[in-house]
Protein backbone atom coordinates (compact mmCIF):
# COMPACT_ATOMS: atom_id res chain seq x y z
CA UNK A 1 0.00 0.00 0.00
CA UNK A 2 2.31 2.62 0.93
CA UNK A 3 4.27 2.13 -2.78
CA UNK A 4 1.02 3.13 -4.31
CA UNK A 5 1.13 6.18 -2.08
CA UNK A 6 4.45 7.25 -3.13
CA UNK A 7 2.61 7.20 -6.73
CA UNK A 8 0.17 9.97 -5.96
CA UNK A 9 1.69 13.69 -6.64
CA UNK A 10 0.45 16.66 -4.87
CA UNK A 11 -0.08 19.91 -6.86
CA UNK A 12 3.13 21.60 -7.88
CA UNK A 13 1.18 24.91 -7.95
CA UNK A 14 -2.34 26.23 -6.16
CA UNK A 15 -5.18 27.45 -7.62
CA UNK A 16 -5.97 30.71 -5.43
CA UNK A 17 -9.12 31.51 -7.84
CA UNK A 18 -12.11 29.80 -9.66
CA UNK A 19 -14.87 28.73 -7.43
CA UNK A 20 -16.00 26.01 -4.71
CA UNK A 21 -18.92 24.68 -7.02
CA UNK A 22 -21.86 21.64 -5.66
CA UNK A 23 -20.71 18.68 -6.67
CA UNK A 24 -24.26 17.15 -7.50
CA UNK A 25 -21.78 13.45 -8.89
CA UNK A 26 -25.49 11.66 -8.90
CA UNK A 27 -24.53 9.21 -11.34
CA UNK A 28 -20.70 8.33 -10.35
CA UNK A 29 -21.46 4.91 -9.08
CA UNK A 30 -23.94 4.66 -12.20
CA UNK A 31 -22.38 1.78 -15.01
CA UNK A 32 -22.85 2.61 -18.14
CA UNK A 33 -25.88 2.00 -20.74
CA UNK A 34 -25.68 1.26 -24.14
CA UNK A 35 -28.68 3.32 -25.83
CA UNK A 36 -30.41 1.00 -28.54
CA UNK A 37 -29.44 2.98 -32.37
CA UNK A 38 -31.85 5.33 -32.71
CA UNK A 39 -34.42 5.13 -36.24
CA UNK A 40 -32.47 8.27 -37.59
CA UNK A 41 -28.98 10.15 -36.85
CA UNK A 42 -28.36 13.94 -37.86
CA UNK A 43 -24.52 13.62 -37.78
CA UNK A 44 -23.48 17.62 -38.22
CA UNK A 45 -20.41 18.12 -40.36
CA UNK A 46 -18.55 20.48 -37.73
CA UNK A 47 -17.96 18.82 -34.64
CA UNK A 48 -14.71 20.63 -33.56
CA UNK A 49 -12.87 23.81 -33.76
CA UNK A 50 -11.67 24.56 -36.78
CA UNK A 51 -12.80 24.17 -40.22
CA UNK A 52 -16.21 22.02 -41.43
CA UNK A 53 -16.30 18.81 -42.99
CA UNK A 54 -17.63 18.60 -46.56
CA UNK A 55 -20.07 15.21 -46.49
CA UNK A 56 -18.30 12.44 -49.17
CA UNK A 57 -21.60 10.81 -49.21
CA UNK A 58 -24.76 11.71 -51.20
CA UNK A 59 -28.30 10.52 -50.56
CA UNK A 60 -29.45 6.71 -51.43
CA UNK A 61 -26.22 5.91 -50.03
CA UNK A 62 -25.94 2.79 -47.97
CA UNK A 63 -23.30 3.26 -45.02
CA UNK A 64 -21.68 0.74 -42.21
CA UNK A 65 -20.43 1.80 -39.01
CA UNK A 66 -17.43 3.25 -39.08
CA UNK A 67 -17.31 4.58 -42.45
CA UNK A 68 -16.06 8.30 -43.49
CA UNK A 69 -19.50 10.27 -44.87
CA UNK A 70 -17.41 13.51 -43.73
CA UNK A 71 -13.84 15.01 -44.55
CA UNK A 72 -11.92 18.47 -45.49
CA UNK A 73 -8.26 19.13 -46.55
CA UNK A 74 -8.52 22.13 -44.28
CA UNK A 75 -4.80 21.97 -41.42
CA UNK A 76 -7.35 22.04 -38.35
CA UNK A 77 -10.14 19.86 -38.75
CA UNK A 78 -10.84 16.09 -37.80
CA UNK A 79 -12.86 13.29 -40.20
CA UNK A 80 -16.55 12.75 -39.49
CA UNK A 81 -17.84 8.91 -39.56
CA UNK A 82 -21.06 7.25 -39.91
CA UNK A 83 -22.17 6.11 -36.19
CA UNK A 84 -24.95 3.58 -37.53
CA UNK A 85 -25.32 1.39 -40.96
CA UNK A 86 -28.25 2.07 -42.90
CA UNK A 87 -29.60 4.60 -45.98
CA UNK A 88 -28.27 8.03 -46.30
CA UNK A 89 -31.83 9.91 -46.67
CA UNK A 90 -30.54 13.48 -46.75
CA UNK A 91 -27.96 16.00 -47.04
CA UNK A 92 -29.14 19.12 -44.98
CA UNK A 93 -28.28 21.63 -42.77
CA UNK A 94 -28.36 21.50 -39.28
CA UNK A 95 -28.36 24.50 -36.37
CA UNK A 96 -25.98 23.11 -33.86
CA UNK A 97 -26.58 24.06 -29.78
CA UNK A 98 -24.59 27.26 -29.92
CA UNK A 99 -26.41 29.02 -33.05
CA UNK A 100 -23.64 27.99 -35.80
CA UNK A 101 -25.29 26.06 -38.90
CA UNK A 102 -23.50 23.57 -40.49
CA UNK A 103 -23.87 20.83 -42.64
CA UNK A 104 -25.42 17.71 -41.67
CA UNK A 105 -25.61 13.68 -43.18
CA UNK A 106 -28.93 11.82 -41.66
CA UNK A 107 -28.83 8.44 -41.98
CA UNK A 108 -31.80 5.57 -41.55
CA UNK A 109 -30.79 3.20 -39.03
CA UNK A 110 -31.49 -0.26 -40.31
CA UNK A 111 -30.69 -1.64 -36.52
CA UNK A 112 -27.87 -3.89 -37.49
CA UNK A 113 -24.98 -1.78 -36.81
CA UNK A 114 -23.26 -3.47 -39.73
CA UNK A 115 -19.33 -2.49 -38.80
CA UNK A 116 -17.10 -1.13 -42.47
CA UNK A 117 -15.49 -3.78 -43.83
CA UNK A 118 -12.33 -1.78 -44.28
CA UNK A 119 -11.78 -1.21 -41.17
CA UNK A 120 -8.72 -2.82 -39.37
CA UNK A 121 -6.19 -1.40 -36.65
CA UNK A 122 -3.51 0.85 -37.96
CA UNK A 123 -0.19 0.61 -37.89
CA UNK A 124 1.39 2.86 -35.86
CA UNK A 125 5.79 2.59 -35.06
CA UNK A 126 6.73 6.46 -34.96
CA UNK A 127 5.27 9.93 -33.53
CA UNK A 128 4.27 10.43 -37.68
CA UNK A 129 2.45 7.52 -37.46
CA UNK A 130 0.71 7.97 -34.69
CA UNK A 131 -0.82 11.67 -35.76
CA UNK A 132 -1.83 9.82 -38.91
CA UNK A 133 -3.56 7.74 -37.06
CA UNK A 134 -5.26 9.83 -34.72
CA UNK A 135 -6.23 12.44 -37.59
CA UNK A 136 -7.79 8.64 -39.18
CA UNK A 137 -9.76 7.67 -36.20
CA UNK A 138 -11.47 11.32 -35.76
CA UNK A 139 -10.69 12.30 -32.85
CA UNK A 140 -11.53 15.56 -31.17
CA UNK A 141 -10.31 16.94 -27.41
CA UNK A 142 -13.45 14.85 -25.70
CA UNK A 143 -13.52 16.72 -22.52
CA UNK A 144 -15.90 19.74 -24.37
CA UNK A 145 -13.45 21.77 -26.38
CA UNK A 146 -13.34 19.40 -29.53
CA UNK A 147 -9.94 20.42 -30.99
CA UNK A 148 -8.74 17.86 -33.41
CA UNK A 149 -6.67 15.70 -31.50
CA UNK A 150 -3.91 15.52 -34.35
CA UNK A 151 -3.19 19.06 -34.80
CA UNK A 152 -2.45 18.83 -30.83
CA UNK A 153 0.28 16.06 -31.19
CA UNK A 154 1.79 17.41 -34.27
CA UNK A 155 3.65 20.03 -32.88
CA UNK A 156 7.14 20.48 -33.19
CA UNK A 157 8.03 22.38 -29.82
CA UNK A 158 9.92 20.23 -27.33
CA UNK A 159 7.47 18.56 -24.85
CA UNK A 160 8.73 16.40 -22.27
CA UNK A 161 5.42 16.47 -20.05
CA UNK A 162 1.84 14.63 -20.72
CA UNK A 163 -1.00 15.81 -18.97
CA UNK A 164 -4.02 13.11 -18.73
CA UNK A 165 -6.78 15.53 -17.97
CA UNK A 166 -9.32 13.56 -15.58
CA UNK A 167 -10.56 16.68 -13.23
CA UNK A 168 -14.26 16.49 -14.40
CA UNK A 169 -14.84 19.90 -12.51
CA UNK A 170 -18.42 20.65 -13.84
CA UNK A 171 -20.76 19.43 -11.34
CA UNK A 172 -23.06 16.41 -12.44
CA UNK A 173 -20.97 15.29 -15.48
CA UNK A 174 -19.54 11.59 -14.47
CA UNK A 175 -19.01 10.29 -18.24
CA UNK A 176 -14.89 10.55 -17.80
CA UNK A 177 -14.97 8.91 -14.53
CA UNK A 178 -17.14 6.02 -15.60
CA UNK A 179 -13.90 6.11 -18.32
CA UNK A 180 -11.68 5.78 -15.42
CA UNK A 181 -13.69 3.11 -13.53
CA UNK A 182 -14.76 1.20 -16.47
CA UNK A 183 -12.05 1.19 -19.22
CA UNK A 184 -9.11 1.69 -16.70
CA UNK A 185 -6.95 -1.02 -18.37
CA UNK A 186 -7.57 1.11 -22.11
CA UNK A 187 -6.34 4.30 -20.00
CA UNK A 188 -3.40 3.22 -18.49
CA UNK A 189 -2.12 1.66 -22.04
CA UNK A 190 -2.92 4.35 -23.89
CA UNK A 191 -0.75 6.57 -21.17
CA UNK A 192 1.96 4.08 -21.97
CA UNK A 193 2.15 4.42 -25.41
CA UNK A 194 1.44 7.69 -26.29
CA UNK A 195 4.28 8.83 -23.99
CA UNK A 196 6.41 6.52 -25.24
CA UNK A 197 5.55 7.91 -28.99
CA UNK A 198 5.55 11.17 -28.22
CA UNK A 199 8.84 10.76 -26.48
CA UNK A 200 7.91 12.77 -22.89
CA UNK A 201 9.98 12.38 -19.99
CA UNK A 202 6.97 11.84 -17.91
CA UNK A 203 2.78 11.37 -18.14
CA UNK A 204 0.48 13.26 -15.34
CA UNK A 205 -2.69 11.69 -15.21
CA UNK A 206 -4.72 14.41 -12.65
CA UNK A 207 -7.19 13.92 -11.20
CA UNK A 208 -9.57 15.79 -8.57
CA UNK A 209 -9.93 14.47 -4.96
CA UNK A 210 -13.62 13.62 -5.35
CA UNK A 211 -12.88 10.87 -6.97
CA UNK A 212 -10.77 8.71 -4.58
CA UNK A 213 -11.42 4.98 -6.03
CA UNK A 214 -10.49 6.63 -9.32
CA UNK A 215 -7.35 7.89 -8.21
CA UNK A 216 -6.32 4.60 -5.61
CA UNK A 217 -7.20 2.72 -8.99
CA UNK A 218 -4.89 4.14 -11.46
CA UNK A 219 -2.39 4.85 -9.07
CA UNK A 220 -1.88 1.37 -8.11
CA UNK A 221 -1.31 0.41 -11.86
CA UNK A 222 0.91 3.05 -11.97
CA UNK A 223 2.85 1.65 -8.85
CA UNK A 224 2.58 -2.60 -10.00
CA UNK A 225 4.09 -1.05 -13.82
CA UNK A 226 7.99 -1.79 -13.36
CA UNK A 227 8.05 -2.39 -17.33
CA UNK A 228 8.11 1.34 -17.97
CA UNK A 229 10.58 2.76 -15.19
CA UNK A 230 8.71 5.56 -13.37
CA UNK A 231 7.26 7.63 -15.90
CA UNK A 232 3.65 7.85 -14.94
CA UNK A 233 2.35 9.81 -11.70
CA UNK A 234 -1.04 9.98 -10.63
CA UNK A 235 -1.78 13.43 -9.00
CA UNK A 236 -4.54 14.54 -6.46
CA UNK A 237 -5.94 18.13 -7.24
CA UNK A 238 -8.09 19.52 -4.92
CA UNK A 239 -12.22 19.89 -6.10
CA UNK A 240 -11.99 23.75 -7.38
CA UNK A 241 -13.76 24.49 -10.04
CA UNK A 242 -12.49 25.47 -13.21
CA UNK A 243 -9.39 22.66 -11.98
CA UNK A 244 -10.02 21.17 -15.78
CA UNK A 245 -9.22 24.08 -18.14
CA UNK A 246 -6.11 22.97 -19.93
CA UNK A 247 -4.18 26.39 -18.45
CA UNK A 248 -5.26 25.73 -15.26
CA UNK A 249 -4.65 22.32 -15.06
CA UNK A 250 -1.15 22.39 -16.71
CA UNK A 251 -0.60 25.34 -13.86
CA UNK A 252 -1.82 22.82 -11.30
CA UNK A 253 0.52 19.63 -12.73
CA UNK A 254 3.90 21.39 -13.27
CA UNK A 255 3.62 25.19 -11.72
CA UNK A 256 4.53 26.33 -15.58
CA UNK A 257 2.58 29.54 -16.94
CA UNK A 258 1.27 29.61 -20.65
CA UNK A 259 1.49 32.95 -21.24
CA UNK A 260 -1.58 34.86 -23.28
CA UNK A 261 -1.33 33.92 -26.94
CA UNK A 262 0.42 30.90 -26.48
CA UNK A 263 -0.48 27.31 -26.45
CA UNK A 264 0.35 24.56 -24.09
CA UNK A 265 3.61 23.09 -26.13
CA UNK A 266 5.22 26.62 -25.74
CA UNK A 267 5.86 25.49 -22.55
CA UNK A 268 6.61 21.92 -22.76
CA UNK A 269 3.11 20.14 -22.38
CA UNK A 270 0.35 18.14 -24.38
CA UNK A 271 -2.83 17.90 -22.58
CA UNK A 272 -5.51 14.58 -22.97
CA UNK A 273 -8.68 14.65 -22.01
CA UNK A 274 -8.85 10.74 -20.07
CA UNK A 275 -11.17 9.43 -22.25
CA UNK A 276 -9.55 10.80 -25.27
CA UNK A 277 -6.58 8.70 -24.66
CA UNK A 278 -8.51 5.22 -23.39
CA UNK A 279 -10.38 5.79 -26.82
CA UNK A 280 -6.94 6.41 -28.63
CA UNK A 281 -5.69 3.29 -27.26
CA UNK A 282 -8.97 1.21 -28.16
CA UNK A 283 -8.75 2.40 -32.07
CA UNK A 284 -5.07 1.60 -32.35
CA UNK A 285 -6.27 -1.92 -30.99
CA UNK A 286 -9.30 -2.32 -33.34
CA UNK A 287 -9.28 0.62 -35.63
CA UNK A 288 -12.96 1.69 -34.96
CA UNK A 289 -12.97 5.32 -35.32
CA UNK A 290 -14.58 7.64 -32.94
CA UNK A 291 -18.71 7.06 -33.19
CA UNK A 292 -20.00 6.23 -30.26
CA UNK A 293 -19.73 8.91 -26.90
CA UNK A 294 -20.65 8.49 -23.05
CA UNK A 295 -22.52 11.28 -21.56
CA UNK A 296 -24.16 12.14 -18.51
CA UNK A 297 -27.95 12.51 -18.16
CA UNK A 298 -29.05 14.11 -15.39
CA UNK A 299 -30.68 17.26 -13.63
CA UNK A 300 -34.42 17.51 -11.50
CA UNK A 301 -36.57 16.57 -14.71
CA UNK A 302 -34.14 13.56 -15.25
CA UNK A 303 -36.66 10.40 -14.06
CA UNK A 304 -33.30 7.44 -14.80
CA UNK A 305 -29.99 9.95 -14.49
CA UNK A 306 -27.56 7.54 -15.89
CA UNK A 307 -24.39 7.41 -17.81
CA UNK A 308 -25.31 6.62 -21.51
CA UNK A 309 -23.59 5.75 -24.55
CA UNK A 310 -24.89 6.69 -27.66
CA UNK A 311 -24.18 7.03 -31.55
CA UNK A 312 -22.95 10.47 -32.26
CA UNK A 313 -25.41 12.25 -34.29
CA UNK A 314 -28.60 10.97 -31.64
CA UNK A 315 -30.86 13.27 -31.04
CA UNK A 316 -31.00 15.00 -27.98
CA UNK A 317 -35.36 14.35 -28.25
CA UNK A 318 -34.71 10.16 -28.08
CA UNK A 319 -32.07 10.74 -25.19
CA UNK A 320 -34.36 12.87 -23.18
CA UNK A 321 -37.19 10.01 -24.09
CA UNK A 322 -35.07 7.40 -23.10
CA UNK A 323 -34.01 8.81 -19.51
CA UNK A 324 -37.49 9.87 -19.40
CA UNK A 325 -36.91 13.70 -19.22
CA UNK A 326 -39.63 14.56 -22.01
CA UNK A 327 -40.74 17.52 -19.49
CA UNK A 328 -37.93 19.42 -18.87
CA UNK A 329 -38.59 23.17 -19.10
CA UNK A 330 -34.95 23.55 -19.66
CA UNK A 331 -31.99 21.81 -21.43
CA UNK A 332 -28.55 22.16 -21.25
CA UNK A 333 -25.89 20.29 -23.61
CA UNK A 334 -22.66 19.94 -21.10
CA UNK A 335 -22.83 21.30 -17.79
CA UNK A 336 -24.49 24.14 -15.51
CA UNK A 337 -21.26 26.00 -15.62
CA UNK A 338 -19.66 26.30 -19.26
CA UNK A 339 -23.14 24.67 -20.87
CA UNK A 340 -25.36 26.05 -23.59
CA UNK A 341 -28.86 26.00 -22.89
CA UNK A 342 -30.73 24.23 -25.47
CA UNK A 343 -33.44 25.59 -27.37
CA UNK A 344 -34.19 23.50 -30.25
CA UNK A 345 -33.73 19.74 -28.80
CA UNK A 346 -33.96 18.39 -32.05
CA UNK A 347 -30.49 19.09 -32.28
CA UNK A 348 -27.81 16.02 -31.88
CA UNK A 349 -25.30 14.33 -29.73
CA UNK A 350 -21.43 15.86 -30.87
CA UNK A 351 -18.88 14.37 -30.11
CA UNK A 352 -17.41 16.37 -27.49
CA UNK A 353 -20.87 16.83 -26.39
CA UNK A 354 -20.46 14.99 -22.11
CA UNK A 355 -23.69 15.31 -20.67
CA UNK A 356 -27.02 16.78 -21.27
CA UNK A 357 -28.49 18.08 -17.95
CA UNK A 358 -32.52 18.52 -17.85
CA UNK A 359 -34.29 20.95 -15.17
CA UNK A 360 -37.83 21.08 -13.94
CA UNK A 361 -37.28 25.01 -13.00
CA UNK A 362 -35.09 27.39 -15.14
CA UNK A 363 -31.54 27.34 -13.43
CA UNK A 364 -31.34 31.17 -13.86
CA UNK A 365 -34.10 32.38 -12.24
CA UNK A 366 -32.87 35.86 -9.83
CA UNK A 367 -32.92 38.93 -12.13
CA UNK A 368 -29.92 41.05 -12.29
CA UNK A 369 -29.37 44.17 -9.65
CA UNK A 370 -26.89 46.90 -10.04
CA UNK A 371 -23.24 46.01 -9.11
CA UNK A 372 -21.94 46.18 -5.62
CA UNK A 373 -18.37 46.64 -6.62
CA UNK A 374 -17.24 43.60 -4.21
CA UNK A 375 -14.82 42.42 -6.87
CA UNK A 376 -15.67 38.54 -6.37
CA UNK A 377 -15.79 38.12 -10.03
CA UNK A 378 -12.62 39.50 -10.44
CA UNK A 379 -11.08 37.15 -7.59
CA UNK A 380 -13.12 34.09 -8.79
CA UNK A 381 -11.46 34.42 -12.11
CA UNK A 382 -8.46 32.26 -12.87
CA UNK A 383 -6.96 34.15 -15.55
CA UNK A 384 -6.87 37.40 -13.43
CA UNK A 385 -9.35 39.34 -15.80
CA UNK A 386 -11.59 42.26 -14.47
CA UNK A 387 -15.34 41.03 -15.85
CA UNK A 388 -17.05 43.62 -14.55
CA UNK A 389 -14.97 46.32 -16.35
CA UNK A 390 -15.75 44.75 -19.69
CA UNK A 391 -18.85 44.56 -18.82
CA UNK A 392 -18.88 48.48 -18.46
CA UNK A 393 -16.74 48.78 -21.87
CA UNK A 394 -19.15 46.53 -23.52
CA UNK A 395 -22.14 48.85 -22.89
CA UNK A 396 -20.22 52.10 -23.33
CA UNK A 397 -19.01 51.04 -26.79
CA UNK A 398 -15.21 51.50 -25.64
CA UNK A 399 -13.49 49.35 -28.10
CA UNK A 400 -10.39 50.25 -27.49
CA UNK A 401 -10.63 49.41 -23.40
CA UNK A 402 -11.56 45.99 -24.32
CA UNK A 403 -8.65 45.60 -26.38
CA UNK A 404 -6.33 46.59 -23.29
CA UNK A 405 -8.72 44.32 -20.53
CA UNK A 406 -7.23 41.20 -21.89
CA UNK A 407 -10.96 40.12 -22.89
CA UNK A 408 -9.64 37.57 -25.74
CA UNK A 409 -7.85 35.02 -22.98
CA UNK A 410 -10.95 34.74 -21.16
CA UNK A 411 -12.05 31.02 -21.02
CA UNK A 412 -15.67 31.52 -20.93
CA UNK A 413 -16.03 29.50 -17.56
CA UNK A 414 -18.46 31.16 -15.49
CA UNK A 415 -16.57 31.84 -12.37
CA UNK A 416 -17.60 35.46 -12.36
CA UNK A 417 -21.34 35.06 -13.30
CA UNK A 418 -21.10 32.16 -10.33
CA UNK A 419 -19.59 34.60 -7.51
CA UNK A 420 -21.58 37.38 -8.14
CA UNK A 421 -24.34 38.52 -5.73
CA UNK A 422 -26.50 40.65 -7.90
CA UNK A 423 -26.38 37.95 -10.56
CA UNK A 424 -25.09 39.76 -12.91
CA UNK A 425 -24.85 38.07 -16.79
CA UNK A 426 -20.68 38.52 -16.32
CA UNK A 427 -19.91 35.59 -18.20
CA UNK A 428 -22.07 36.18 -21.52
CA UNK A 429 -21.08 39.53 -21.59
CA UNK A 430 -17.00 38.30 -21.78
CA UNK A 431 -18.67 36.71 -24.49
CA UNK A 432 -20.50 39.33 -26.48
CA UNK A 433 -16.94 41.36 -25.61
CA UNK A 434 -14.79 38.33 -27.17
CA UNK A 435 -16.93 38.22 -30.43
CA UNK A 436 -16.61 41.96 -30.78
CA UNK A 437 -13.09 42.02 -30.48
CA UNK A 438 -13.03 38.99 -32.56
CA UNK A 439 -15.27 41.62 -35.50
CA UNK A 440 -12.54 44.44 -34.74
CA UNK A 441 -9.40 42.30 -36.25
Amino acid sequence: MSKNITKILHPAASLRSGAKVPHHKNTAEADSIVMPPPKEVKIAMLQHIGAPCVPTVKVGDSVCVGQLIGDSDRPVSAPIHSSVSGTVTAITKMELANGEMCDAVVIASDGLMTPCESIAPPTVETREQLVAAVRASGLVGLGGAGFPASVKLSTTADIDTLIINGAECEPYITADYRECIENYADVMEGVYTVGRLLGVKRVIICIESNKPRALALLAAIAAQDDSHGDMCKVMKLPSRYPQGAEKTIIYSATGRTVPAGKLPSDVGCVVMNITSISFLMRYLRTGMPLTTKRITVDGTAVGKPCNLIVPIGTPLTEVLNFCQAGQASEVLMGGPMMGIDVCDRTTSVLKQTNAVLAFTEPMLSAPSTACIRCSRCISHCPMHLMPVAVEQALKTGDDSRLQKLGVMICMECGCCSFGCPAHRPLTQSMKLAKQKVRNMK
